[in-house]
C-alpha cells in the first residue's frame, strides 16, 4: 500500500470499527429502550433501527476523527 493512502486507508478502517461498534451498542440500548418504555408493536423495530444507526454514525465519526488525529504521529 503507498504511503499516501495509508492515512486514508486508517481513517476509513477507524470509520468502519466505528460503525460496528456503535451499531451493536445502538441495538443493544434500543432493544432495552424499547422494551422499558413499552412501545407498542412494529415501532419497536423502527426504535431499535433508529437507535442502531444514530449509535453507528456517532461513534464512526468519533473513531474516524480520531484516527485522522493520530494520523500525522509516528511512535
Amino acid at each position: 500500500m503507498a504511503r499516501d493512502n495509508s492515512c486514508v486507508s486508517r481513517v476509513a478502517a477507524g470509520a468502519a470499527m466505528g460503525g460496528a461498534i456503535g451499531g451493536a451498542f445502538g441495538a443493544v440500548f434500543g432493544t432495552i429502550d424499547a422494551i422499558r418504555y413499552k412501545v407498542p408493536g412494529l415501532l419497536k423495530i423502527r426504535h431499535i433501527g433508529q437507535n442502531t444507526v444514530g449509535g453507528a454514525a456517532i461513534f464512526s465519526v468519533f473513531l474516524a476523527a480520531g484516527s485522522l488525529i493520530h494520523c500525522g504521529r509516528s511512535y
